[in-house]
Protein backbone atom coordinates (compact mmCIF):
# COMPACT_ATOMS: atom_id res chain seq x y z
CA UNK A 1 0.00 0.00 0.00
CA UNK A 2 1.30 3.59 -0.48
CA UNK A 3 1.21 5.55 2.85
CA UNK A 4 3.29 8.30 4.11
CA UNK A 5 5.84 7.49 6.75
CA UNK A 6 7.49 9.16 9.57
CA UNK A 7 10.38 7.70 11.29
CA UNK A 8 12.75 8.05 13.92
CA UNK A 9 15.46 10.07 12.26
CA UNK A 10 17.11 12.74 14.48
CA UNK A 11 19.33 14.75 11.96
CA UNK A 12 16.64 14.91 9.50
CA UNK A 13 14.07 16.12 12.45
CA UNK A 14 16.72 18.81 13.01
CA UNK A 15 16.91 19.43 9.50
CA UNK A 16 12.94 19.94 9.28
CA UNK A 17 12.98 22.52 12.14
CA UNK A 18 15.30 24.60 10.78
CA UNK A 19 13.94 24.58 6.90
CA UNK A 20 10.68 25.36 8.81
CA UNK A 21 12.12 28.53 10.16
CA UNK A 22 13.22 29.66 7.17
CA UNK A 23 10.21 28.83 4.48
CA UNK A 24 6.90 27.63 6.72
CA UNK A 25 5.92 24.37 5.18
CA UNK A 26 9.28 23.21 3.91
CA UNK A 27 10.15 20.74 6.57
CA UNK A 28 8.46 18.05 4.93
CA UNK A 29 11.22 18.00 2.17
CA UNK A 30 13.89 17.24 4.22
CA UNK A 31 12.66 15.92 7.18
CA UNK A 32 11.71 12.22 8.30
CA UNK A 33 8.84 11.82 6.53
CA UNK A 34 9.01 9.84 3.06
CA UNK A 35 6.63 9.01 0.42
CA UNK A 36 6.79 4.56 0.72
CA UNK A 37 5.11 0.88 -0.45
CA UNK A 38 4.84 -0.74 2.42
CA UNK A 39 2.22 -3.59 4.06
CA UNK A 40 -0.82 -2.97 5.48
CA UNK A 41 -0.54 -3.28 9.58
CA UNK A 42 -1.37 -6.29 10.58
CA UNK A 43 -4.99 -6.59 12.11
CA UNK A 44 -3.90 -6.63 16.39
CA UNK A 45 -7.09 -8.75 17.11
CA UNK A 46 -10.53 -9.13 17.61
CA UNK A 47 -12.67 -6.12 16.66
CA UNK A 48 -10.48 -4.48 14.16
CA UNK A 49 -10.66 -3.80 11.03
CA UNK A 50 -8.87 -2.09 7.98
CA UNK A 51 -10.18 1.85 7.07
CA UNK A 52 -9.50 2.92 3.83
CA UNK A 53 -9.35 6.55 3.73
CA UNK A 54 -11.44 8.80 1.54
CA UNK A 55 -10.03 11.97 2.48
CA UNK A 56 -7.96 12.59 5.64
CA UNK A 57 -6.92 16.20 7.19
CA UNK A 58 -3.71 17.78 7.93
CA UNK A 59 -4.05 19.46 11.03
CA UNK A 60 -1.70 21.61 13.25
CA UNK A 61 -0.19 18.48 15.26
CA UNK A 62 0.57 17.01 12.21
CA UNK A 63 2.25 20.15 11.07
CA UNK A 64 3.84 20.65 14.42
CA UNK A 65 5.47 16.90 13.98
CA UNK A 66 6.75 17.46 10.27
CA UNK A 67 8.06 20.74 10.81
CA UNK A 68 10.27 19.31 13.82
CA UNK A 69 8.72 21.62 16.72
CA UNK A 70 6.84 19.13 18.56
CA UNK A 71 7.11 19.03 21.89
CA UNK A 72 9.28 16.04 23.37
CA UNK A 73 6.51 15.60 25.95
CA UNK A 74 5.41 13.10 24.00
CA UNK A 75 8.21 11.24 22.69
CA UNK A 76 6.53 8.12 25.19
CA UNK A 77 3.28 8.90 23.89
CA UNK A 78 4.47 7.51 20.19
CA UNK A 79 5.82 4.55 18.37
CA UNK A 80 8.01 4.70 15.46
CA UNK A 81 7.34 4.24 12.13
CA UNK A 82 4.22 6.08 12.47
CA UNK A 83 1.97 6.97 9.58
CA UNK A 84 0.22 10.23 10.66
CA UNK A 85 -3.00 11.56 9.93
CA UNK A 86 -5.69 11.25 12.42
CA UNK A 87 -8.99 13.86 10.58
CA UNK A 88 -10.17 10.39 8.70
CA UNK A 89 -13.53 9.93 6.80
CA UNK A 90 -12.97 6.04 5.04
CA UNK A 91 -14.64 3.22 3.95
CA UNK A 92 -14.95 -0.59 5.08
CA UNK A 93 -14.09 -2.71 2.71
CA UNK A 94 -18.11 -3.23 2.36
CA UNK A 95 -18.17 0.14 1.06
CA UNK A 96 -19.62 1.68 4.69
CA UNK A 97 -18.21 5.18 4.94
CA UNK A 98 -16.56 5.62 8.40
CA UNK A 99 -15.70 8.28 10.40
CA UNK A 100 -12.38 7.85 12.81
CA UNK A 101 -12.59 8.94 16.41
CA UNK A 102 -9.12 7.94 17.02
CA UNK A 103 -8.11 8.21 20.26
CA UNK A 104 -6.39 5.12 21.03
CA UNK A 105 -9.13 4.05 24.30
CA UNK A 106 -9.49 1.04 26.58
CA UNK A 107 -11.12 -0.98 24.38
CA UNK A 108 -9.14 -0.74 21.30
CA UNK A 109 -5.98 -1.75 23.77
CA UNK A 110 -7.95 -4.48 25.90
CA UNK A 111 -9.06 -2.70 29.14
CA UNK A 112 -12.38 -2.27 31.01
CA UNK A 113 -13.59 1.23 29.55
CA UNK A 114 -13.97 3.32 32.48
CA UNK A 115 -17.57 3.59 32.70
CA UNK A 116 -20.46 1.87 30.83
CA UNK A 117 -20.73 3.77 26.68
CA UNK A 118 -17.23 5.74 27.46
CA UNK A 119 -15.97 7.58 24.53
CA UNK A 120 -12.59 6.51 23.83
CA UNK A 121 -11.26 9.82 25.03
CA UNK A 122 -12.81 9.15 28.53
CA UNK A 123 -10.78 7.99 31.34
CA UNK A 124 -8.51 9.97 34.23
CA UNK A 125 -5.30 7.85 34.16
CA UNK A 126 -3.37 7.56 30.63
CA UNK A 127 -1.61 3.89 31.32
CA UNK A 128 -3.68 2.51 29.28
CA UNK A 129 -1.82 4.87 26.20
CA UNK A 130 1.35 3.07 26.16
CA UNK A 131 0.64 -0.58 27.36
CA UNK A 132 -2.17 -3.40 26.52
CA UNK A 133 -2.21 -5.03 22.81
CA UNK A 134 -0.86 -2.04 21.24
CA UNK A 135 2.61 0.04 20.47
CA UNK A 136 2.29 3.20 22.45
CA UNK A 137 0.50 5.99 20.74
CA UNK A 138 -2.27 8.65 21.61
CA UNK A 139 -4.60 8.13 18.84
CA UNK A 140 -4.63 6.28 14.91
CA UNK A 141 -1.40 8.52 13.56
CA UNK A 142 1.37 8.54 16.34
CA UNK A 143 0.94 4.36 16.69
CA UNK A 144 3.47 2.31 14.80
CA UNK A 145 0.73 -0.80 15.08
CA UNK A 146 -2.31 0.83 13.43
CA UNK A 147 -0.99 2.80 10.67
CA UNK A 148 -3.10 6.37 10.21
CA UNK A 149 -5.06 8.29 7.77
CA UNK A 150 -1.83 9.14 5.14
CA UNK A 151 -2.12 6.41 3.76
CA UNK A 152 -4.43 4.03 1.50
CA UNK A 153 -5.47 1.00 4.17
CA UNK A 154 -5.13 1.51 8.13
CA UNK A 155 -6.34 -0.57 11.34
CA UNK A 156 -8.93 0.50 13.77
CA UNK A 157 -11.05 -0.96 15.95
CA UNK A 158 -14.71 -0.66 15.82
CA UNK A 159 -14.75 1.09 19.23
CA UNK A 160 -13.42 4.21 17.03
CA UNK A 161 -15.56 3.83 14.22
CA UNK A 162 -18.87 5.89 13.03
CA UNK A 163 -21.28 5.62 10.55
CA UNK A 164 -21.22 8.53 7.67
CA UNK A 165 -24.56 10.18 7.42
CA UNK A 166 -26.81 9.09 4.07
CA UNK A 167 -26.61 12.86 4.07
CA UNK A 168 -23.30 13.96 4.71
CA UNK A 169 -20.61 14.38 2.02
CA UNK A 170 -17.22 13.38 1.98
CA UNK A 171 -15.57 17.07 2.96
CA UNK A 172 -18.14 17.71 5.67
CA UNK A 173 -17.30 14.10 7.38
CA UNK A 174 -13.40 15.23 7.37
CA UNK A 175 -14.18 18.07 9.54
CA UNK A 176 -16.24 16.06 12.23
CA UNK A 177 -13.06 14.75 14.23
CA UNK A 178 -11.91 18.58 14.56
CA UNK A 179 -15.11 19.73 15.41
CA UNK A 180 -15.21 17.59 18.46
CA UNK A 181 -12.43 19.24 19.37
CA UNK A 182 -13.90 22.53 19.43
CA UNK A 183 -17.11 20.84 20.85
CA UNK A 184 -14.69 19.98 24.25
CA UNK A 185 -12.91 23.69 24.42
CA UNK A 186 -16.33 25.49 24.05
CA UNK A 187 -17.69 23.39 26.77
CA UNK A 188 -14.74 23.12 28.92
CA UNK A 189 -15.11 27.59 28.67
CA UNK A 190 -17.81 27.82 30.91
CA UNK A 191 -19.83 30.18 29.14
CA UNK A 192 -22.33 31.95 31.22
CA UNK A 193 -25.30 33.55 29.71
CA UNK A 194 -24.06 37.26 28.76
CA UNK A 195 -20.53 36.52 29.02
CA UNK A 196 -17.81 37.90 26.68
CA UNK A 197 -16.06 35.38 25.31
CA UNK A 198 -12.97 35.81 22.56
CA UNK A 199 -11.67 33.15 20.48
CA UNK A 200 -8.27 34.25 19.38
CA UNK A 201 -7.29 32.46 16.16
CA UNK A 202 -9.48 31.72 12.72
CA UNK A 203 -8.53 28.57 11.48
CA UNK A 204 -9.98 24.92 11.39
CA UNK A 205 -10.09 25.08 15.26
CA UNK A 206 -10.93 28.95 16.14
CA UNK A 207 -14.01 28.36 13.09
CA UNK A 208 -15.13 25.31 15.01
CA UNK A 209 -14.92 26.60 18.06
CA UNK A 210 -17.54 29.95 17.09
CA UNK A 211 -19.73 27.43 15.83
CA UNK A 212 -19.69 24.92 19.12
CA UNK A 213 -19.83 28.27 21.08
CA UNK A 214 -22.86 29.84 19.19
CA UNK A 215 -24.40 26.11 18.95
CA UNK A 216 -24.37 25.07 22.70
CA UNK A 217 -23.59 28.78 24.67
CA UNK A 218 -25.33 31.74 25.19
CA UNK A 219 -22.37 34.63 24.71
CA UNK A 220 -23.68 37.93 25.24
CA UNK A 221 -20.53 39.14 22.97
CA UNK A 222 -18.55 36.10 20.67
CA UNK A 223 -15.77 37.84 19.43
CA UNK A 224 -13.49 36.70 16.91
CA UNK A 225 -9.73 37.43 16.36
CA UNK A 226 -8.60 36.49 12.67
CA UNK A 227 -6.01 37.47 10.34
CA UNK A 228 -6.92 36.67 6.50
CA UNK A 229 -10.75 37.47 4.88
CA UNK A 230 -11.55 33.93 4.64
CA UNK A 231 -11.23 33.12 8.01
CA UNK A 232 -12.84 36.18 8.58
CA UNK A 233 -15.85 35.69 6.60
CA UNK A 234 -16.24 32.19 7.89
CA UNK A 235 -16.07 33.44 11.54
CA UNK A 236 -18.75 35.99 11.06
CA UNK A 237 -20.96 33.02 9.32
CA UNK A 238 -20.29 30.73 12.10
CA UNK A 239 -21.86 33.01 14.86
CA UNK A 240 -18.98 35.42 15.97
CA UNK A 241 -20.58 38.60 16.50
CA UNK A 242 -17.58 40.61 16.13
CA UNK A 243 -14.72 39.63 13.85
CA UNK A 244 -11.23 42.40 14.31
CA UNK A 245 -7.34 41.73 13.38
CA UNK A 246 -4.92 40.60 16.15
CA UNK A 247 -3.70 44.38 16.47
CA UNK A 248 -7.50 45.40 16.99
CA UNK A 249 -7.83 43.02 19.76
CA UNK A 250 -7.38 44.41 22.53
CA UNK A 251 -8.93 47.96 21.71
CA UNK A 252 -11.79 45.49 20.74
CA UNK A 253 -11.93 44.43 23.87
CA UNK A 254 -11.90 47.16 25.93
CA UNK A 255 -14.72 48.57 24.23
CA UNK A 256 -17.03 45.57 24.35
CA UNK A 257 -16.44 45.31 28.11
CA UNK A 258 -15.83 48.82 29.33
CA UNK A 259 -12.29 48.12 30.62
CA UNK A 260 -10.17 51.28 31.29
CA UNK A 261 -6.33 51.13 29.84
CA UNK A 262 -3.76 50.57 32.58
CA UNK A 263 0.09 51.83 31.17
CA UNK A 264 0.35 50.92 27.30
CA UNK A 265 -1.15 47.99 26.79
CA UNK A 266 -3.12 46.18 30.03
CA UNK A 267 -6.72 45.80 30.54
CA UNK A 268 -8.61 46.77 33.49
CA UNK A 269 -10.80 44.05 32.70
CA UNK A 270 -11.53 41.87 29.71
CA UNK A 271 -13.70 38.59 28.71
CA UNK A 272 -15.20 36.42 30.95
CA UNK A 273 -13.39 33.35 28.58
CA UNK A 274 -10.91 33.60 26.09
CA UNK A 275 -9.93 30.70 24.01
CA UNK A 276 -6.34 30.09 22.45
CA UNK A 277 -6.88 28.38 18.82
CA UNK A 278 -3.30 29.37 18.24
CA UNK A 279 -0.92 27.35 20.64
CA UNK A 280 2.31 29.82 20.41
CA UNK A 281 3.77 32.44 22.63
CA UNK A 282 2.25 35.47 21.27
CA UNK A 283 -1.18 34.20 21.37
CA UNK A 284 -1.26 33.02 25.05
CA UNK A 285 0.25 36.00 25.90
CA UNK A 286 -2.61 37.79 23.95
CA UNK A 287 -5.05 35.15 25.39
CA UNK A 288 -3.87 36.35 28.98
CA UNK A 289 -4.08 39.73 28.62
CA UNK A 290 -7.65 39.32 27.15
CA UNK A 291 -8.92 38.15 30.15
CA UNK A 292 -10.39 39.93 32.74
CA UNK A 293 -9.16 39.36 36.59
CA UNK A 294 -10.17 35.59 37.33
CA UNK A 295 -11.64 35.10 34.10
CA UNK A 296 -10.41 31.55 31.76
CA UNK A 297 -8.27 30.80 29.29
CA UNK A 298 -8.48 27.40 27.32
CA UNK A 299 -5.35 26.45 25.58
CA UNK A 300 -6.97 24.53 22.32
CA UNK A 301 -3.63 25.13 20.41
CA UNK A 302 -1.07 22.70 20.57
CA UNK A 303 1.23 25.15 22.34
CA UNK A 304 4.89 22.94 22.11
CA UNK A 305 7.75 24.64 23.81
CA UNK A 306 7.35 28.23 24.56
CA UNK A 307 8.71 31.32 26.76
CA UNK A 308 5.48 33.65 28.04
CA UNK A 309 5.80 35.92 30.77
CA UNK A 310 3.35 34.89 33.51
CA UNK A 311 3.12 37.43 35.79
CA UNK A 312 -0.06 38.69 34.52
CA UNK A 313 -1.96 35.17 34.58
CA UNK A 314 -0.74 35.02 38.63
CA UNK A 315 -1.68 38.74 39.30
CA UNK A 316 -4.82 38.43 37.35
CA UNK A 317 -5.83 34.73 38.93
CA UNK A 318 -6.31 33.62 35.76
CA UNK A 319 -7.68 30.09 35.50
CA UNK A 320 -5.51 28.36 32.48
CA UNK A 321 -7.33 25.25 30.99
CA UNK A 322 -6.23 22.89 28.87
CA UNK A 323 -8.63 21.62 25.89
CA UNK A 324 -7.25 18.15 24.72
CA UNK A 325 -9.89 15.88 22.36
CA UNK A 326 -12.88 15.32 23.59
CA UNK A 327 -15.22 12.11 25.13
CA UNK A 328 -18.50 12.40 26.97
CA UNK A 329 -19.52 15.70 27.55
CA UNK A 330 -21.50 17.70 30.13
CA UNK A 331 -23.90 19.95 27.85
CA UNK A 332 -25.10 23.57 29.86
CA UNK A 333 -28.38 21.97 30.46
CA UNK A 334 -26.68 18.93 32.76
CA UNK A 335 -27.18 16.44 29.62
CA UNK A 336 -24.41 14.36 28.54
CA UNK A 337 -23.42 13.54 25.22
CA UNK A 338 -21.02 12.31 23.05
CA UNK A 339 -18.44 15.11 21.34
CA UNK A 340 -18.78 13.70 17.87
CA UNK A 341 -22.21 13.13 18.11
CA UNK A 342 -22.93 17.21 18.83
CA UNK A 343 -20.36 17.82 16.31
CA UNK A 344 -22.05 16.10 13.59
CA UNK A 345 -24.71 18.55 14.56
CA UNK A 346 -22.84 21.24 14.75
CA UNK A 347 -21.38 20.59 10.74
CA UNK A 348 -24.50 20.39 9.43
CA UNK A 349 -26.29 23.56 11.19
CA UNK A 350 -23.28 25.72 10.01
CA UNK A 351 -22.21 23.66 6.56
CA UNK A 352 -18.62 22.97 8.17
CA UNK A 353 -17.36 21.09 4.73
CA UNK A 354 -16.93 24.83 3.50
CA UNK A 355 -13.67 25.24 5.83
CA UNK A 356 -12.14 22.41 3.41
CA UNK A 357 -9.95 24.08 0.91
CA UNK A 358 -7.60 22.00 -1.05
CA UNK A 359 -7.34 18.69 -2.00
CA UNK A 360 -3.66 17.08 -2.51
CA UNK A 361 -2.61 13.09 -3.38
CA UNK A 362 -0.77 11.49 -1.59
CA UNK A 363 2.36 11.86 -3.66
CA UNK A 364 2.14 15.70 -4.13
CA UNK A 365 3.00 15.30 0.17
CA UNK A 366 4.95 17.99 0.15
CA UNK A 367 3.16 20.81 -1.89
CA UNK A 368 0.30 19.84 0.28
CA UNK A 369 1.82 20.32 4.36
CA UNK A 370 3.47 23.33 2.40
CA UNK A 371 -0.19 24.79 1.36
CA UNK A 372 -1.30 23.88 4.42
CA UNK A 373 1.08 25.71 6.58
CA UNK A 374 0.05 28.69 4.81
CA UNK A 375 -3.83 27.98 4.27
CA UNK A 376 -4.82 31.45 5.55
CA UNK A 377 -2.27 33.63 3.70
CA UNK A 378 -3.32 31.86 0.59
CA UNK A 379 -7.04 32.26 0.88
CA UNK A 380 -7.80 28.93 2.61
CA UNK A 381 -8.50 26.95 5.99
CA UNK A 382 -7.85 22.84 5.86
CA UNK A 383 -5.77 21.08 3.41
CA UNK A 384 -6.82 17.20 3.03
CA UNK A 385 -5.16 14.20 1.24
CA UNK A 386 -7.59 12.90 -1.43
CA UNK A 387 -7.45 9.00 -1.75
CA UNK A 388 -10.48 8.43 -3.70
CA UNK A 389 -8.93 7.79 -6.74
CA UNK A 390 -5.41 5.88 -5.65
CA UNK A 391 -4.79 2.48 -5.44
CA UNK A 392 -5.66 0.67 -2.37
CA UNK A 393 -3.30 -2.25 -2.13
Amino acid sequence: MKALEFERNEGRYAAAAIASRVLPGSGAKVGPLRLVDIDPPELPGEGWVYVLPRLSGICGSDLSTVEGRSSPYFEPYVSFPFVPGHEVVGELEDGTRVILEPVLGHSARGFEPPFPGAAPGDGDDYRHLVSGSLEPGIQVGFCASTGGGWSTRFAAHESLLRPVPDSMDDEMAVVIEPAAGGVHAALRAGVQPSSTVVVYGAGTMGLVTIAALRHLTSPGTLVAVAKYPRQKELAADFGADLVVEPAEAARAIRRVTGSFLIGDDQLSGGADAVVDAVGNARSIAAAIGLARPRGRVIMLGMPGVVRIDLTALWHRETELVGAYTYGTEVLADGRQAKAFDVAIEVAQQFGLDRIVSAHYPLDRYAEALAHAAEAGRRGGVKVVFDMRDEKRR
